[in-house]
């Protein structure tokens, strides 16, 4: 994709972002109204959960070069055995927005062009405007329709290579084959097989070499007033469809949309489930962290089928 073309993509999109009723700070989750969330229980059939994310690691891979650190810190020595209460401690630090643990990005993780969404100048990362792009945004979760499109599967593979490219042409294929169409407000969960293939293969350096969507792909969440973009990857292909722009998913979705990513999921069960159930979409539940300022936060979405 060249630059020029991007750039078109980027400012229709971004036009389109911000002339929603409250000037677009809240990004697409405008789209995510109190009616939907409540037609969105009506997706819940069987009253079964599965998680959608990872383990999170805490061993160094070619793919997590800073693994998140957990140490037990307690009891101490001699409580274990010791009469009366003690208590077991932990004490957890991570790298949010690495290649292997699943995460939320904000809608101020993305800066381009000195600027984050909705025009918010990038330079202080305490003031107000930017703070109420953050993580807090969404402190109250994010509850609504989960749409998986497994791309693997409609393709007739186990996963897709590292630099493939999910189109339009792919999302609208899983669709006609899961028998489901994605909707405004709907939190589309695309899958690329990326957790299977480094569960069979082992990791490698995804940071160079991933699977993920074709930028103009957006032009489709666009056009179905998606509020949420989650997948098995990193959303954006490695190498990049466009030169100069190393994340052009991330800078249409975040920063022109302001549509929430959540990265690294893992879809291989829930993808299970949706098959034997024969239905596609999920009362799905996110709660981030209640992290105010932060960039993003580690995730453990709940799929409700």
């Amino acid at each position: 994709m060249s630059t020029e073309d991007f750039r078109t993509l980027y400012e229709r999109l971004r036009r389109a972002a911000r002339s929603g009723p409250d000037g677009g700070r809240r990004g697409a989750l405008r789209h995510l109204t109190p009616a939907r969330v409540a037609a969105a229980a009506a997706e819940v059939r069987l009253g079964r959960t599965v998680s959608l994310a990872a383990p999170i690691e805490t061993r160094p891979g070619p793919d997590n070069p800073e693994p998140a650190k957990h140490r037990m810190t307690g009891p101490a020595p001699g409580e274990a055995g010791a009469d009366g209460l003690h208590f077991a401690l932990d004490r957890f630090a991570m790298n949010v927005h690495g290649d292997a643990d699943s995460h939320l990005d904000a809608l101020n993780h993305v800066l381009y062009d000195g600027e984050l969404h909705d025009g918010v100048p990038a330079g202080d990362a305490t003031a107000p405007e930017v703070r109420s792009l953050s993580v807090d945004l969404v402190r109250e979760g994010i509850v609504g329709r989960g749409v998986l499109l497994d791309v693997p599967r409609v393709r007739g593979v186990p996963w897709l290579e590292p630099g493939d490219h999910v189109t339009v042409e792919d999302l609208t294929a899983a669709e006609a084959a899961e028998g489901v169409r994605v909707g405004p407000g709907d939190l589309l969960l695309v899958r690329v097989g990326h957790r299977r293939r480094r569960g069979e293969l082992g990791a490698w350096e995804a940071a160079r070499a991933r699977a993920g969507l074709h930028p103009r792909a957006m032009a489709f969440l666009a056009e179905r007033e998606v509020s949420v973009l989650g997948g098995d990857g990193n959303n954006d292909t490695a190498p990049s469809a466009v030169a100069d722009v190393a994340f052009p998913v991330h800078v249409l979705a975040v920063h022109a949309m302001g549509v929430h990513l959540m990265d690294y999921l893992q879809f291989e069960e829930v993808a299970g489930a949706c098959a034997r159930a024969g239905r596609w979409s999920f009362l799905c539940v996110v709660a981030p962290l209640r992290l105010p300022g932060a960039t993003g936060s580690p995730v453990n979405p709940i799929a409700v089928l």
